[in-house]
């Protein structure tokens, strides 16, 4: 039986990146900035008007538990694809990238791998437009006892509380975690998932889970309120560890009675895609491997600051030897 440091359960989405100017937005009719569920036919048209594609596996956690393991944690993740193209080349990148994809491509009539099409705006800003396929439809079975059980971190995604047998799933994988002696969490995801689900997010935070990652628009959506002071309280007094990232104005770190502020450099980016799941990642990594709030703070924000300086939502450099040279590591 394999112990991992940490484990993610979320969606396994492809993601087909390409770069375009705000006309070609408008001409496709793609509202700019934000994340869209689109059917499978609009996804076929977007795919299809796409110019020098790049094809990496993708999924907010999934991207995260990459950013880790490239960090040198022993990582899983758990999430579904289809026994298809799309499907086989997402599981064998997992695995190259030294993530143990858990679950094989499920054959027969299943729906197809999940896809995300994303538009890179000269500004930085990314326009996604994803076709949850196979991946939405993750339930219990699919998360074994022995790898939820044998964690030291796990890291769910709130996008997958969409359908009742994901929310079982995320319950049923935080408590063994938890028997099994570690720290389930979760990325918020978004303020419009929370919005959808905010009686069940907030019980599941409240009563299953350690820690909570989410930026300042998801935590003030935690508590329906413009006030993010009032929110982070909130948040702080029903989980022990809360992390709200604050864009150019720096992470906020609330464990119990203890706050630290951390503030980042300012930089522009080339590609904002994928910034939280990497700050997620180096945040988790410190966490993981006994360093203190702060410094897994500054972590995170040296993760994020890497992937926001190309396009793609996963590093391109050696993440520990920046780290060293920052005297991270």
């Amino acid at each position: 039986m394999k112990t991992y440091q940490i484990v993610g359960i979320g969606n396994a989405v492809v993601d087909v990146i390409s770069q375009c100017d705000d006309s070609f937005l408008d001409h496709m009719g793609i509202e700019k900035g934000i994340m869209q569920l689109i059917e499978r036919e609009r996804g076929e048209v977007l795919y299809g008007a796409m110019e020098s594609r790049v094809q990496t596996p993708g999924g907010s956690v999934a991207n995260t538990i990459a950013g880790a393991g490239a960090l040198g944690l022993d990582a899983a993740f758990i999430g579904r694809v289809h026994d298809d193209a799309l499907g086989r080349f997402y599981a064998d990148a997992m695995n190259e990238d030294g993530v143990d994809f858990v679950n094989p491509p499920v054959p027969g009539g299943e729906l197809p791998t999940s896809r995300s099409m994303i538009f890179v705006s000269p500004d930085g800003e990314r326009s996604m437009n994803t076709y949850l396929g196979i991946s939405s439809e993750l339930s219990s079975p699919d998360v074994p006892n022995e790898v939820a059980g044998q964690t030291q971190i796990m890291f769910l995604e709130g996008y997958l509380f969409d359908k009742d047998k994901g929310k079982t799933a995320f319950m049923e994988a935080a408590r063994d975690c938890r028997l099994g002696g570690g720290k389930p969490g979760i990325a918020i995801s978004d303020p419009f998932c929370v919005e959808r689900h905010r009686a069940d997010f907030l019980s599941l935070i409240e009563n299953e889970l350690e820690f909570v990652i989410g930026n300042e628009d998801e935590i003030r959506s935690l508590f329906e309120t413009d006030d993010l002071e009032e929110a982070l309280a909130k948040t702080a007094a029903i989980c022990p560890l809360v992390v709200c990232t604050r864009s150019g104005d720096g992470v906020s770190v609330i464990a119990g009675e203890t706050r630290i502020d951390v503030p980042v450099t300012k930089v522009v980016p080339v590609d904002a895609t994928g910034a939280g799941d990497q700050f997620a990642a180096g945040f988790l990594f410190g966490l993981a491997t006994g360093r203190d709030l702060e410094t897994c703070a500054k972590i995170g924000n040296a993760c994020a600051a890497e992937v926001i300086s190309h396009i793609g939502p996963r590093p391109e450099q050696d993440m520990r030897e920046i780290l060293k040279a920052e005297g991270l590591l």
